[in-house]
């Protein structure tokens, strides 16, 4: 489960980069760039949701140890 959840934050991270490559920063809404933009935004809330879903579950692990 840990490679996996590695695997599509490092696909998330990857279609962030990719996607700011295709801005075009002197028209930041236009056709093109607002596609990207969207891009951005929900590649970046992926990596959000992957972070805490690996954080809840090192605590899953810690709090394992205490039990």
């Amino acid at each position: 489960m840990k490679i996996f959840t590695n695997v599509l934050l490092g696909i998330a991270l990857a279609m962030v980069i990719f996607n700011i490559t295709i801005l075009d920063f002197n028209n930041l809404f236009g056709e093109k760039s607002i596609v990207a933009l969207i891009g951005v935004v929900a590649s970046f809330c992926a990596v959000c949701v992957l972070v805490i879903f690996k954080l809840s579950k090192m605590i899953v692990e810690k709090n394992k140890g205490r039990s």
